[in-house]
């Protein structure tokens, strides 16, 4: 009986994983499939992911497991188990690891508002990770930084303030918006559910209360945060991706959170992540953040208590090499080995579920071939989504789209021919990248390029024959990043200490304005600028964020009309520092449009198209938002419709909070009917009187509109 099953179970691995394999090829994989699951039943793949990894423990010794719980695992050749090492970067594109395609920095994907792109997006990048995974171990490299199955990647942090350098790697400052694109990016990684083999690990991080600044991370405490903060803009969107998403790992924050370090805090791994949400995956710490505990933090009295403290709470796995003291806890009768275990168990599921242990045969994501690596498709999909983020914020008499016959035309800017400025961070090597001069060089073969100086004099000169100069300045990810050793003015550390652009490029197009140009301003960032004097010096204003191998040629069909501008802020843009509370303040009052009562320069949802829309009066019914929308002018184009609510007599809560959106697309002089989810879900609300989020029923005002801005929506009331 028992052989007959092994038989079932290798043959409907066989066809069902490797397609139709012939008899001979079949015959021997069962002779060694009998072999080894008769003396090892964790090879056999009749047992769940759980009950392989149990029986595999059971098997390591006390080294072996700890060693096995460090980001470098190695082989345990004994057992026939590979090297593994769970580092890699997927931010938008594979990272680090080589050619592949790059997509625009998650920021500009953010202001697509287009979840179901995102997650095609992130479908072709878990195709060139298992091709790239399936040349590493044809190599044998699989076992190298960067090479293998686990991706660190969303960072769903929520970008409370403009000052923070990583902030270009989220998903913007809503955590409705964070969440839509968390999930998508999940699912596009981890591939479609119900297969028997994972395609990749995705990881929501950093977990948790985790956004600046970057300078004092690794001994900063974020405290004081009231429950509703915590609960309403701090955890949703890590609590979409474990539920909806079942995301594969979370990663802690390096941060302390009310005193604890977030990889030895109980509260959010035991009691929220696991007992509230019900997580079953795996935690792993942020780099060297365990280290933390007896360094920055001065937490723990020693490495084997600090090591101890990270394993009882739940991180089951170390970016470091500090587990390696883990020994001395269970010595000093700090923590058991059978503690040990669970957290090993988790890693040893999570690699039965890659197919990391079974015969490559076996699983369908290793017959993925390097033809897939910045493919015509992918390079498409990169293109399509530098498009979708273009973000139009000004456009004076309308003097975009400019004409493809424009004569006198100049280009110039710190970033109009650099390349690498629109890779991001985290990045990949594309074959080829399209800067904004190139792409608009193919258009207007006779334009007139200035390289960037500091010298306005010079640059003004440079032009003087020239009518209209598009300027491509902004920031970029040399002067906005992680823990960067970076000290110009404005900037500390990776942050910023003014949101301003610099001084060099506001004095050029001041100058340019004064000697009569009109001036195109191509905004290139990873975060919110402030650009107060730019709205007078400047004719347009075009946000084109980090835009990707193919960021240059999107921008050119943006600013000759080929691509109609859709693309709405994931976040606010102020006026300048003086409008936001201190960095260091996690309280949300003063933060984000949600709780910022002042004048933004441009609101959070805020773009501008080169048609003009009209919204119909909303109507709420069976769980939908009804509307229809008109395009009144003489292009075709796309409105994101936007749905936010607000609990009447709520005056502690957030002044609105987003809870739908939709892309609308809409021909020229034609209109359509929108509807828009808004289920009895998107009323879950911070009840004061448990503490806790639930659908709470009373009365709501349902903003409906093209920005979150007050005059840019039309409101109903409606009751729950």
């Amino acid at each position: 009986m028992k052989r007959h099953f092994a038989l079932v179970a290798l043959l409907a691995f066989s066809g069902l994983y490797y397609g139709n394999v012939s008899a001979q090829t079949a015959s021997q994989s069962f002779t060694t499939f009998q072999a080894a699951t008769a003396t090892m039943p964790f090879r056999n793949p009749a047992l769940s992911y759980e009950e392989r990894a149990a029986d595999l423990c059971s098997r390591l010794t006390l080294e072996e497991k700890t060693a096995l719980m460090k980001h470098t695992s190695p082989a345990i050749e004994r057992l026939g188990i590979p090297a593994f090492n769970w580092w890699n970067e997927a931010l938008h594109g594979v990272g680090r690891n080589g050619t592949a395609t790059v997509f625009p920095i998650t920021m500009g994907m953010a202001a697509s508002f287009d979840d179901q792109l995102l997650q095609r997006v992130f479908n072709a990048v878990s195709d060139e990770a298992r091709a790239k995974n399936n040349q590493a171990r044809a190599e044998g490299k699989q076992g190298e930084l960067y090479h293998n199955l686990s991706f660190w990647t969303p960072n769903i942090n929520i970008f409370r303030d403009p000052r923070w350098g990583r902030g270009q790697e989220t998903y913007g400052e809503d955590p409705y918006l964070t969440s839509r694109m968390g999930v998508s990016v999940v699912k596009g990684l981890q591939g479609p559910e119900g297969r028997r083999y994972s395609k990749l690990l995705a990881c929501a991080k950093h977990f948790a209360v985790h956004s600046g600044p970057e300078w004092n991370r690794h001994s900063f405490n974020a405290e004081n945060i009231s429950l509703r903060d915590l609960y309403e803009t701090y955890l949703p969107a890590f609590k979409a991706l474990v539920q909806e998403a079942n995301v594969s790992e979370v990663m802690c924050a390096y941060n302390r959170f009310e005193g604890d370090p977030c990889c030895g805090n109980n509260r959010l791994l035991t009691q929220i992540l696991r007992k509230e949400w019900g997580y079953k995956g795996l935690v792993t710490s942020d780099c060297w953040a365990v280290s933390d505990f007896w360094g920055g933090h001065q937490y723990s009295p020693s490495k084997a208590s600090a090591t101890s403290q990270a394993v009882h709470s739940g991180t089951d796995l170390e970016c470091g090499n500090s587990y390696q003291n883990l020994l001395d806890g269970v010595k000093e009768g700090l923590i058991t080995e059978e503690e040990i275990d669970v957290s090993l168990k988790r890693l040893l599921a999570a690699r039965f579920r890659l197919g990391d242990l079974d015969p490559a045969e076996w699983v369908e994501w290793t017959r993925i071939s390097d033809d897939v690596i910045c493919c015509a498709e992918h390079k498409w999909l990169a293109l399509q989504m530098a498009r979708e983020s273009m973000t139009l914020l000004q456009n004076k008499g309308n003097i975009l789209p400019l004409s493809k016959d424009i004569q006198r035309l100049a280009v110039m800017g710190p970033n109009a021919n650099d390349s690498i400025m629109q890779w991001g961070n985290y990045n990949g090597f594309p074959q080829h990248t399209i800067t904004a001069l190139e792409g608009i060089r193919q258009v207007v073969p006779s334009l007139k390029y200035v390289a960037w100086s500091k010298d306005v004099n010079a640059q003004v000169n440079a032009v003087a024959d020239t009518e209209t100069v598009i300027f491509v300045g902004g920031i970029s990810p040399q002067l906005e990043g992680e823990e960067m050793k970076v000290d110009e003015p404005g900037f500390k550390g990776g942050d910023r200490t003014m949101i301003e652009i610099p001084q060099s490029q506001r004095d050029v197009m001041a100058a340019l304005h004064q000697a009569g140009k009109k001036v195109i301003f191509v905004s290139c960032s990873g975060s919110a600028l402030g650009l107060v004097p730019e709205t007078e010096t400047a004719d347009a204003i075009l946000q084109a964020w980090y835009g990707g191998e193919s960021g240059g040629k999107a921008l050119a069909e943006t600013l000759f009309g080929d691509n109609n501008p859709a693309g709405k802020l994931p976040v606010t843009f102020y006026q300048n520092v003086d409008q936001l509370p201190d960095f260091q303040d996690y309280n949300m009052e003063g933060h984000t449009y949600r709780y910022f009562r002042g004048e933004p320069l441009y609101p959070f949802g805020f773009g501008l198209s080169y048609t003009t829309f009209l919204l119909g009066k909303p109507v709420y019914e069976n769980g939908k938002i009804r509307l229809t929308v008109a395009n009144k002018g003489e292009r075709d184009g796309t409105e994101i419709v936007q749905v936010y609510l607000h609990r009447v007599g709520d005056e502690e809560g957030p002044i609105k909070t987003l809870r739908a959106f939709k892309r609308v697309e809409v021909s020229a002089g034609k209109k359509v009917t929108a509807l828009i989810d808004l289920p009895r879900e998107s009323f879950e609300w911070w009840d004061t009187q448990s503490n806790s989020m639930r659908i709470l029923p009373g009365e709501y005002d349902v903003y409906v509109g093209t920005s979150s801005r007050a005059e840019d929506c039309q409101v109903i009331r409606v009751s729950i």
